[in-house]
């Protein structure tokens, strides 16, 4: 049963509204003055769904004690009922978030359906909080798992920047480093995870598509544009835009976004009128943005506005000694979702993990602990499904003419080490001619520099010629 607080000193009227929503279902608790309410509230500890008051009380004024109050008591909609109201009254309620407020004396009927609406947005506004709440406990700090130097640092870096209102920062390393969970960290540890988190990977959409993704559009904007679209940057507003892969953003959208983060407004395509949105930026990027800004491949204005606050993750190799915790809480976790009971990982198993340099870092790791628990027959874990690549590259295929490439189908090798080692032989046939790599492969120049740095396949300056 959801609780009603009343908060009126004339006790006719205030007991007749008592047994009115008593008899709709609510329990209510009536109180004379603003002391008794606030003694009901942070003393006892009640727990109002909606507060009804009257504004102005013999001990004061009603908005007083709702300002108290905030942030203190589950969130609850406030109702005010007024003889009369003065402008400034009425204006201050509104930035206390008052739901509404009603002159005496008010109609029942009418009264019941501001009743029920407002104890509505309180459910879903109770929902939306009991979730961040979720988020949080789910992505705080120590859901950076390790217990190396370099773990705890993060830890702390991490447990910081969640206290500091930033509003930019850019988090570095490889692929598969946890870039995405860092994000998340920092996003629901903070003030802002009651907003959204927006997501957004530079790298998956073509320009025209990214720059309407990221700034919306109005309708007609451009061919297809049949109705206006929010962007992900209004979209965001209040809380966190996290451009995964920002390197691959276009020079000229880098410029656009840098204005729109300079002067906090934008506008969509298609449109004069400037949106004005407050929005926390984190960027992340598997590349060097640095020497990228120094080599005039990505803007040194917008890499210097983002690195205010700078995160490097570094990769699984150099954190060898955090697989003891990593392993067995992939395991644990696999178990519970596959029904498995895999609890001894043999001496064999260990000395393969700790030998192989992980280049696909946490993210490869979790998916090879993900076969073999699901590929597993008894509480042993089963070495035969590792299935690690050779150390300086791919499990060797059988040889080929020049023009055939020979893949193994017999499970040895997984499939990302067999588009790997096809890439890479392209290259060396085409002597690391991205064009004609490109055109042996049936793909554009611009993919393949994406799967070249996504494999982190070596290629010299001299050798980029296309």
């Amino acid at each position: 049963m959801d609780t009603l607080l009343l908060i009126e000193d004339e006790k006719l009227f205030g007991t007749e509204l008592a047994r009115h929503y008593r008899e709709a279902g609510w329990e209510v608790e009536l109180v004379a003055n603003l002391a008794e309410a606030r003694r009901a509230l942070l003393e006892r500890q009640l727990d109002p769904l909606l507060v009804i008051s009257d504004m102005n009380l013999p001990d004061g004024n009603a908005l007083d004690l709702m300002e108290q109050t905030q942030g203190k008591i589950a969130h609850a909609e406030w109702l005010f009922l007024t003889g009369y109201a003065s402008v400034p009254e009425s204006v201050r309620a509104l930035r206390l978030g008052a739901y509404d407020f009603l002159e005496k004396p008010c109609d029942f009927d009418h009264l019941d359906l501001v009743v029920a609406s407002a104890a509505r947005n309180a459910g879903v506004q109770r929902r939306v909080i009991a979730q961040a709440r979720q988020q949080h406990q789910r992505y705080s700090p120590d859901a950076y798992l390790g217990h190396s130097d370099k773990a705890r640092e993060i830890r702390l870096f991490l447990a910081k920047m969640t206290q500091v209102p930033f509003s930019v920062l850019i988090v570095g390393g490889e692929s598969g480093t946890g870039k995405g969970l860092a994000a998340s960290i920092l996003h629901y540890g903070g003030r802002r995870a009651q907003n959204p988190l927006v997501e957004l990977n530079c790298a998956a959409l073509p320009r025209d598509l990214l720059e309407s993704e990221l700034f919306g559009h109005e309708a007609g904007a451009f061919t297809g544009a049949g109705s206006r679209h929010r962007g992900l940057l209004e979209q965001a507003d209040g809380g966190t835009l996290f451009l995964d892969e920002i390197a691959e953003m276009p020079l000229d959208l880098q410029a656009k976004l840098l204005k729109a983060i300079e002067d906090r407004r934008f506008r969509r395509l298609g449109s004069e009128k400037e949106i004005r949105v407050d929005v926390q930026i984190i960027a992340a990027s598997h590349r060097d943005l640095e020497k990228m800004a120094r080599e005039g491949e990505f803007r040194a204005d917008l890499y210097h506005r983002l690195s205010v606050f700078h995160l490097l993750l570094p990769p699984l190799r150099d954190l060898r000694e955090d697989l003891d915790e990593l392993v067995p809480l992939f395991v644990a976790e696999f178990n519970a979702k596959a029904g498995k009971q895999v609890k001894t990982i043999p001496p064999e198993v260990w000395e393969q993990l700790r030998a192989y340099s992980w280049p696909g870092n946490v993210r490869e790791l979790r998916n090879v602990i993900e076969r073999c628990v699901l590929l597993s027959d008894s509480t042993v874990f089963p070495a035969q499904w590792l299935q690690l690549p050779a150390q300086e590259g791919e499990t060797a295929p059988a040889a080929a003419g020049k023009n055939e490439l020979l893949i193994p189908l017999d499970g040895s090798m997984p499939l990302e080490d067999m588009d790997r080692y096809i890439l890479r032989t392209v290259l060396e046939q085409t002597g690391f001619n991205l064009a004609a790599a490109a055109r042996a492969l049936g793909t554009t120049r611009e993919t393949l520099r994406y799967r070249v740095r996504k494999y982190g396949i070596q290629v010299s300056e001299k050798d980029k010629r296309d």
